[in-house]
Formats: structure tokens, C-alpha cells, sequence
């Protein structure tokens, strides 16, 4: 006769793995105000070109001419939602694992932070490689702290603030750029980064390592001086309804309108390292 063993399910969940934000809290310019609207139109104002002074005459400091502008507008892209249910009678005969509040704060932590996480990073690459702040070349363990240096380069001729810097690297190039022997030789910072197991900063810069999945294809890293970007978050909206109609149970509900600018005027403080494809 067939035997039938029992089974015994755990109350436990086997949660994933989640990260917090990584670029939430970087310093993003938050001078603009989207409340109320969902197109802001930015002013870049012109300077005036100099003259040689004129000892005589009328028009001794130059001829002047009205003081000229432009103006850009960001209008918000992102409006993102998603919805489920959890069954009263599932949740009950489930030993009440899905608990509705928790699965909500495990919705926000493993699908809407990464989201909005790669989309940033997304918009930096895209500025940058439109605006010609890009490399291409293979990273070794020989040439990743140059490559580094080159970025940083490239924004101080550019007249970026060297204070409050960032950069946003892959594992593989944090992990060349530790074997690099030009970095280890550089100084006590990164032999003490080296000792300790981590990179804190190098070059004066912030570097914050990524999963490579948070990146477009073939990216190595994203320096950038994170005044030069605003990401509103216009709406962060999350509801747990008890039992609506329809449904015996829980209904949740979540939506967001975000998105990420790069301000014209500041685009030159961005710059992106790629390598070519396989």
C-alpha cells in the first residue's frame, strides 16, 4: 500500500537578497520644485563678452546688448505602478505568511528602489555619451586607476567642483582597480582601503560599488558631480485595502511618478567609461 508522508511548511520566508538605494542619498540637486505641475522650464541666463576699454567716446565699455537666456524644459516621464492580491483563505491556510504590510515593504525594497536605481544611472550614461564625456577602452588590473584619473580629467577641465564627486563602478572594476599596482603604490588611503577590503574613496572621490545590472551594457563606471541632476519624486503613493469588492482579502496598490534630469547648463559633470562589446 502507498505510504503518504507528511509535509511540515515553515513560517519562515526565505527572503531574497535586496539592496537599499544607491543613489538616493548622493546629493541630487533639489532646487526645483515639480508640486503642482508636471513640466518645470529652467532658465540658463547669458554673460557678457569683455572689451577693451575706450579712454573717449560714448561707448567706452563696449556697445552694450540686453543680457541674453535660454530656457529648457523637464517634463516628468515616469508614472509607474503595479497591484496584487493576497486571498484570506490563502493567506490563512499559508500559516499566514503573506502578511500584506510586509509583502509591501518587499515589493518597494526588491522592485521599485532597483527600478528607479537603474533608471538614474540610465540617464547619467545616456547625458554623458550624448554630450561626448565617454571612453571606450578595455579595463585591466594595468590602466583602471588612470582610467579613473582621465574621468576626473576630463570634468576638472570642464570646471566641475572637485569636492563631492561620485562614482559609480562595477565589481569587476573595483575589483581591477585594487590590483592596480599605480593605486596601490599611490598613497595610505589605498593601501588602507587594500587592508581593509573595500574602496571608500580614491582621487577624492566617492566610489560607490554597483551590481553591473544597475548599469547599461559594457559600462565600467559613472563619475559625476551629482549637483549637475534632479530626480523628482513627484508621487510615492502605497495603499493596502481589507477586503474591497471582489475580493476576500487584501488589495494592494502602489505608484510612482518620478524621473531624472540632467540640467543643461551642467551636463559637462558627468562622464561614463565603457568597454566594447564581448
Amino acid at each position: 500500500m502507498p505510504v503518504n508522508l507528511a509535509s511540515k511548511y515553515s513560517k519562515k520566508v526565505d527572503e531574497r537578497f535586496a539592496l537599499e538605494s544607491f543613489t538616493e542619498n548622493i546629493g541630487l540637486n533639489k532646487n526645483y520644485d515639480w508640486n503642482g505641475v508636471k513640466t518645470v522650464t529652467v532658465y540658463s541666463i547669458d554673460t557678457a563678452p569683455m572689451n577693451d576699454y575706450e579712454r573717449q567716446g560714448m561707448s567706452r565699455y563696449g556697445t552694450p546688448e540686453e543680457l541674453g537666456d535660454t530656457t529648457k524644459d523637464y517634463v516628468l516621464t515616469k508614472d509607474r505602478s503595479f497591484t496584487y492580491t493576497i486571498d484570506r483563505g490563502n493567506h490563512t491556510e499559508q500559516l499566514m505568511v503573506k502578511e500584506s504590510g510586509k509583502s509591501l515593504a518587499r515589493q518597494i525594497k526588491e522592485v521599485v528602489v532597483p527600478e528607479i536605481d537603474k533608471y538614474r544611472i540610465a540617464t547619467w550614461s545616456a547625458a554623458a555619451i550624448s554630450n561626448g564625456k565617454t571612453k571606450s577602452a578595455a579595463i585591466t588590473k594595468e590602466n583602471a586607476y588612470i582610467s579613473l584619473l582621465d574621468a576626473q580629467e576630463s570634468l576638472d577641465e570642464s570646471k566641475v567642483p572637485a569636492a563631492g564627486r561620485i562614482c559609480f563602478v562595477t565589481p569587476r572594476f573595483a575589483n581591477l582597480i585594487k590590483q592596480d599596482e599605480t593605486f596601490v603604490k599611490a598613497g595610505d588611503m589605498s593601501q588602507k582601503m587594500l587592508i581593509k577590503g573595500q574602496i571608500g574613496e580614491i582621487d577624492g572621490v566617492r566610489i560607490i560599488k554597483v551590481p553591473s545590472t544597475y548599469f547599461p551594457a559594457n559600462h565600467d563606471f559613472i563619475l559625476l558631480y551629482p549637483k549637475c541632476s534632479t530626480s523628482p519624486k513627484k508621487l510615492e503613493d502605497y495603499k493596502t485595502h481589507n477586503n474591497p469588492p471582489g475580493v476576500n482579502g487584501w488589495l494592494v496598490e502602489g505608484r510612482q511618478i518620478y524621473d531624472c534630469f540632467v540640467l543643461e547648463a551642467k551636463k559637462d559633470a558627468i562622464f561614463t567609461h565603457t568597454h566594447p562589446e564581448g
